[in-house]
């Protein structure tokens, strides 16, 4: 028999494609969201994990042999943070029928682990780089955290596996997404090349010339499934990255020469795409209007806050992926690559001319 996976925030870029994945691997997927978006394949779990009877009942008859918990909802404070997320997590898990074989919970979280959280963010006494699972946890509150306790003691109570797993910066597709920068970096590129603005590098000079990682959504997907059927990867928190370093400098000619522009020189001075792009909803509408898009609404596709805090960072990122190495995991992919086919995905949507 097929086997069942819940995704929950199955509309996000991580949701998405760990449900695709699991369609063509033959699983049975229902898919927990706010929305009622419907997604091919996917039986649709509209729920809200903030209110826990709500999200009980939704649950009712559905027995996965795998969780992927990749939602979260982003408040004003991390104490907020903590309070909602930590909530929403001990909800699903509360809400999930016990059962006597074997289940698996996988929660997506990120390298803010080792970063902090937004309101300390790259700040303070950060562990050496590249990250490294065994670096453990920062003397910070942070809402990652929060989730962790909420899984691994319902995983105590409830005698399920779990893994956590820590990407960086996740390239893949989805709209009204909080943190995207693939899709942020495509209609920034649109826009400059429709008004004649420079392409130019919003973050710091470290991120220019250091070295660092990314994630394709993609990938992740095949790393989420992974650590669900294999025993050894079981209780286990992982970094989940691409496997190719690169530097931005070299990145972003990539970028424009996809979008048939010339990258503006780099004097080192940070340019905040929040402020480069505050004034283009309207210019997005007309290019939407006028080429027939899909999403004339640009807070939709494009969320610059995000892009300009891990393009901004004063220090240089990278991710070491040797536990996953050692068990097995041989998943690699190439990032110019992976933002190319996220182009040409939001292209072929009619997400950006």
């Amino acid at each position: 028999m097929a086997k069942t996976a819940l995704v929950a925030g199955v509309t996000g870029i991580n949701g998405n494609a760990i449900a695709r994945l699991l369609i063509n691997r033959g699983w049975k997927v229902h898919g927990l969201s706010r929305s009622r978006a419907q997604i091919e394949g996917v039986q649709p779990v509209p729920a809200d994990l903030q209110d826990r009877a709500a999200t009980a009942e939704a649950l009712k008859g559905i027995d996965p042999d795998a969780v992927f918990v990749t939602t979260w909802l982003r408040r004003e404070t991390e104490a907020e943070n903590i309070r909602v997320n930590g909530a929403m997590m001990r909800n699903l898990l509360a809400g999930l029928t016990k059962r006597d074989g074997p289940r698996h919970v996988a929660l997506v979280t990120g390298l803010k682990h080792y970063l902090g959280p937004f309101e300390a963010y790259g700040k303070g006494r950060l562990p050496q780089t590249p990250f490294r699972e065994n670096q453990g946890r920062l003397d910070v509150a942070n809402f990652y955290y929060a989730q962790e306790d909420e899984l691994f003691e319902a995983a105590e109570r409830d005698g399920f596996s779990w893994s956590v797993h820590r990407p960086h910066t996740v390239i893949g597709m989805a709209v009204g997404n909080a943190m995207n920068m693939g899709t942020t970096l495509a209609t920034y590129a649109t826009l400059c090349r429709e008004t004649g603005r420079p392409f130019a590098f919003p973050g710091s000079a470290a991120q220019w010339n250091g070295l660092t990682d990314m994630t394709d959504a993609d990938l992740l997907a095949e790393h989420l499934l992974w650590a669900a059927e294999t025993k050894s990867a079981h209780d286990e928190a992982f970094n989940v990255v691409n496997g190719d370093v690169f530097r931005w400098r070299w990145m972003w000619e990539r970028i424009a020469d996809w979008f048939g522009l010339e990258p503006a020189s780099f004097d080192g001075t940070p340019r905040p795409l929040e402020e480069q792009m505050a004034e283009d909803a309207l210019v997005w509408r007309r290019i939407a209007e006028r080429d027939g898009l899909a999403e004339p609404d640009l807070t939709q596709l494009a969320s610059p806050w995000h892009t300009d805090a891990d393009l901004g960072r004063p220090i240089e990122v990278l991710t070491d992926m040797g536990k996953s190495r050692t068990l097995g995991f041989t998943g690699y992919r190439q990032t110019d690559a992976a933002f190319f086919a996220l182009f040409e995905r939001l292209r072929a949507q009619r997400l950006i001319p």
